[in-house]
């Protein structure tokens, strides 16, 4: 336990220095958009490519993608029932800041630390299905529900194939289905730059930090995160007791449910012209729940 506990002081510690290190002026606020490339379009993708790399993906595993979307699914219906006595607008930014995971900036840091590599193409899993829902499906859902527009496949599927995690889930799921061989020199460098992601990923969500709680935000961040959090407790409970998977898929399983928001639902909060600040806010509290929630369960499960 003591272990753990160390382990997730230190990732939590590279969180602070971030935040430290941009208050003191060494980053800009507008590194963290350099950052986060690094981390979604470099270590995360090497990182990925070593944990399936090593790892044979039992066709079984892939229900995990399809969970992912579900879960999506079942959190902007949440949103949007959170949302709905404040009319469309509303019910938009509900579906955008209650649904989606911050998996490959936040909680793969932790399953990297503490877990093995079926872990790690778990959580890649169960990432490529909320992909779909991140990176443009529940932000077009929502727009219609705000605007009364169209939804638009196309406009998703641009995003998808321009997502560099995104595709290299998808290229490492064939190769780990078809069971081909990684070239020894692109696992070398991807095991370099790989090793790198728990650090950069944490360092940028120090960058990137912001906790604003003015009092009008109080009632409806609080709303918004109890919602949230309690379909993740039920989630949590289902993926572990219910899956019928190992028990290693099983824990990372209920670690993701309580992955943080996306932090994907800030710029698309602002593209719906919705409450920015009010949104910013919960994505940052979101972090601080997850941290203290994950830890809890690490220690709570002697990882």
């Amino acid at each position: 336990m003591l272990n753990v506990l160390i382990k997730a002081i230190c990732l939590v510690l590279m969180i602070v220095l971030g935040y430290t290190l941009k208050k003191v002026g060494f980053f800009k606020k507008d590194d963290f958009r350099v950052l986060s490339r690094i981390v979604l379009d470099i270590t995360l993708p090497c990182a990925i490519i070593v944990n399936f790399s090593s790892f044979s993906v039992e066709a079984s595993l892939i229900t995990l993608a399809v969970l992912g979307l579900l879960c999506n699914v079942l959190l902007a219906a949440a949103g949007y029932f959170w949302g709905r006595k404040g009319g469309p607008e509303s019910k938009a930014f509900g579906m955008v800041n209650c649904a989606g995971y911050n998996i490959g900036c936040f909680t793969m840091p932790y399953v990297q630390s503490f877990l093995g590599p079926i872990a790690v193409v778990a959580a890649c899993l169960f990432d490529a299905g909320n992909a779909i829902a991140c990176n443009g499906g529940t932000y077009g859902v929502a727009s219609c529900v705000g605007t009364g527009g169209k939804f638009s496949f196309k406009a998703v599927g641009r995003k998808l194939i321009t997502s560099v995690p995104f595709i290299t889930y998808m290229v490492m799921l064939v190769v780990s289905v078809l069971h081909l061989p990684t070239p020894g020199p692109v696992l070398t460098f991807a095991g370099i730059v790989g090793n790198a992601n728990s650090f950069m990923a944490m360092l940028m969500l120090g960058v990137g930090f912001e906790l604003k709680l003015e009092k009008r935000y109080l009632s409806r961040i609080g709303t918004a995160l109890l919602v949230r959090y309690a379909i993740s407790t039920v989630l949590a409970l289902c993926f572990y007791f219910l899956l019928p998977f190992s028990l290693e898929v099983r824990q990372v399983a209920a670690i993701v449910a309580f992955a943080p928001v996306s932090s994907a639902s800030v710029p698309y909060t602002g593209k719906m012209n919705g409450d920015v600040g009010l949104a910013g806010a919960i994505n940052s509290s979101s972090i601080v729940i997850s941290l203290t929630i994950i830890t809890v369960l690490l220690m709570v499960m002697g990882l």
